[in-house]
């Protein structure tokens, strides 16, 4: 198999508190492979965010390898990064408070270009704005509008052009859809896959709507309390989730068919663990209605079940 474009290992992110130090990102080790899309999924709080924007060096890793292309990036310097930015973007959950409200479009989408000097003139920049405004589906009427007069659906595809300004190959998108309607998030999502498809682009797609991530991803994450509990291929997950969490999420999805009417959902209950030194084992087990003696005490790894479907469960261990 080739090299992974992206991957961590053992990669964690604490965050000092005056309750102890809070475990947003714990051990997560991911690969995702040139032109591929992982998305992550899991409840608010979770550390899908934090997960993204450490991959990116936003956040400062406390432990762990990044690797792009191979290399560790979490040992460049200030000026390596600023080189290696030009090929790593995101787009922002919030396609209006992530944009400056003082800029019109085409200084917005230019703003990259002009700071890593890809172009040779604020002209030359303007009209490779106008390629982009052009690609993401925005009129070049809009290129002197300001984001406040623009709808959702708009300013997302601004975010998208700015991320694409400098030609990257991997582009983490933090929830991209969740803030917008859903006629404009399909909108969104076809553009994400075609520009994809065209650009051979690699996705982090961070969600919480499992809908969305089951129509744009290869891989999916399962992510819990900062730990990855569960990784398959789209439909593999889909068709036989294998830890409680994740069986509990698919059974929330709500289908558009009569004969599941009084259906029994797998309704998660109890309080949520906190992620402030949490104790070893599953983080799961408070909530979970298979939980045994054996899901604490001890930290549970995830464990390849068959087909590279991933799972750290104690129901999935040899012999149960």
């Amino acid at each position: 198999m080739s090299t992974p474009l992206v991957e961590t290992v053992g990669l964690k992110k604490y965050f000092k508190t005056g309750g102890g130090m809070l475990h947003a990102v714990d051990n997560v080790n991911l690969q995702i492979q040139k032109g591929r899309t992982l998305g992550v999924v899991g409840e608010s709080g979770c550390g899908k965010s934090t997960l993204g924007r450490t991959i990116l060096r936003l956040l400062d890793a406390s432990e762990g390898q990044i690797l792009f292309e191979g290399e560790d990036i979490r040992t460049y310097s200030k000026r390596q990064m600023k080189r290696l930015r030009q090929e790593m973007q995101i787009i922002f959950q919030d396609p209006f408070s992530s944009l400056d409200p003082r800029m019109c479009v085409l200084d917005i989408i230019a703003e990259p270009m002009l700071i890593a000097k890809t172009c040779s003139s604020k002209n030359q920049a303007y009209d490779r704005v106008y390629e982009l405004m052009d690609t993401v589906g925005l009129a070049e009427r809009l290129a002197y509008s300001y984001p406040h007069e623009l709808d959702g659906g708009r300013r997302q595809r601004i975010g998208v052009a700015r991320a694409l300004a400098l030609n990257p190959k991997f582009i983490v998108c933090d929830e991209p859809v969740s803030a917008l309607d859903v006629s404009i998030q399909a909108q969104i999502l076809n553009l994400l896959m075609d520009l994809q498809q065209d650009m051979g682009l690699t996705y982090l797609f961070i969600t919480h709507d499992l809908s969305v991530v089951k129509h744009i991803s290869d891989e999916i994450a399962v992510m819990y309390l900062g730990q990855c509990v569960e990784k398959a291929a789209a439909k593999d997950l889909f068709r036989q989730p294998t830890h409680p969490y994740t069986q509990a999420l698919l059974s929330a999805i709500l289908k558009p068919n009569l004969k599941n009417r009084g259906k029994a959902k797998n309704i998660i209950r109890g309080e949520v663990t906190s992620p402030i030194d949490p104790a070893p084992g599953c983080r799961f087990a408070p909530r979970c209605p298979q939980c045994r003696a054996e899901c604490t005490g001890r930290e549970v790894p995830l464990r390849d079940i068959g087909g590279g479907h991933l799972v750290a469960c104690t129901l999935a261990e040899p012999g149960q």
